[in-house]
């Protein structure tokens, strides 16, 4: 029996390491995840091209860490490392039994983080379609996991015939228990995928929100500086013209005048046309700060969206182990049942005897009448 979420994620690689997180207050001192070593494991997602490093504890999830090509980890003395994940919001820290270990583990997140570069790169312009893909429904397991549980018809016999219908009607109880898991498990599988893809995009509409700000931003500043410049050299061509004006009297300066008068009527046209872009600039930047405003509420649905993600995985984690508690009553179940038909075999074949002997002792008594 393979767990849903491990259909879509394969373990790539796996040691054993404290876990500690840093402490979100003071930023210095760590703070254990895990009383005892737990084992670390990297995950691979095929659908998404997606890198994971997981660990557990009990049924609390103590790393969920997806690798992106800008992490880096960092051997901060012989048996101890650690890199941070700006997506959680913090820096995890692992401590290892030997050297040897951590130079593993080190190489393999160099690997994978490399690999991570090399399918964002792949998938960068095909984001939409693999997160449309991500929505596929759980994998076919529910037909084999019935035809398994279909129980055969009880035996008829008097003494053993209780424990077969007691074992049936375990039967019945697991496989009514495992249908309505499996059920919960698909819809969980579903529902994550679904908020890692809103998660995809919220996080791409975010990053053209940003880039559209600042070249907004940019270019209003560039504008304001070339309507200063005109502006100046406006006053300054008026107050030539003044000039001219006043030593009006002068033959050559008519003609001067004249091309002054045009270069300002030029000029003052350029900034109409100037101030009018600088009134458009000023109307999307207003614009901006309503985009900016949804910024934000995307990234507290981003957060809502993680925090949902790894409850999901959480339960995804307690579903896959109540499943294997099922598997095991019902193995228990079975063998209960076979034991009880040979039991019931065992029976009848008495009974054949003894109704054989009963038969030769009739016949006899028949005879010894006879005579």
């Amino acid at each position: 029996m393979f767990p849903l979420h491990r259909e879509r994620e394969q373990p790539i690689f796996s040691t054993r390491a404290h876990v500690f997180q840093i402490d979100p207050a003071t930023k210095r001192n760590w703070i254990p995840a895990s009383k005892h070593a737990v084992t670390v494991s990297f995950f691979y997602d095929a659908n998404r091209h997606a890198y994971r490093i997981i660990s557990v504890g009990g049924t609390k999830a103590i790393i969920n860490s997806t690798i992106s090509h800008n992490m880096t980890f960092t051997k901060t003395s012989q048996k101890f490392g650690q890199w941070a994940d700006s997506r959680a919001n913090t820096v995890y820290g692992l401590g290892f039994a030997t050297e040897q270990q951590l130079h593993q583990f080190a190489e393999r997140f160099k690997e994978v983080r490399e690999a991570a570069r090399l399918a964002r790169e792949k998938s960068q312009d095909k984001m939409e379609l693999n997160t449309t893909a991500l929505s596929i429904a759980a994998p076919q397991f529910s037909q084999d996991l019935c035809d398994e549980l279909q129980s055969p018809p009880a035996m008829c016999v008097n003494g053993p015939e209780d424990k077969l219908f007691r074992s049936q009607s375990a039967d019945i109880t697991l496989s009514s228990e495992k249908e309505r898991i499996k059920k919960m498990l698909s819809e969980g599988s579903i529902c994550e995928m679904n908020l890692e893809s809103e998660l995809f995009t919220l996080q791409d509409s975010n990053a053209k929100l940003v880039a559209a700000l600042h070249e907004a931003n940019a270019n209003v500043e560039q504008w304001k500086k070339q309507l200063a410049a005109y502006q100046e050299e406006t006053e300054r061509l008026r107050d030539q013209v003044a000039d001219l004006e006043v030593h009006g009297s002068q033959g050559p300066s008519d003609m001067l005048k004249d091309e002054l008068t045009q270069s300002l009527e030029e000029l003052e046209n350029l900034l109409k046309a100037k101030d009018e872009e600088i009134r458009i600039l000023q109307s999307k930047k207003s614009n901006f700060h309503e985009l900016e405003q949804e910024r934000e509420e995307a990234i507290h649905r981003l957060q809502v969206v993680e925090d949902i993600t790894t409850e999901l995985e959480m339960r995804n984690v307690d579903l896959e182990r109540r499943v294997q508690n099922a598997e095991q009553n019902l193995a228990s179940a079975l063998e209960d049942r076979e034991r009880a038909e040979n039991e019931v075999q065992r029976v009848v074949q008495i009974l054949d005897v003894k109704i054989f002997d009963l038969n030769d002792l009739r016949q006899s008594l028949v005879k010894l009448i006879s005579k």
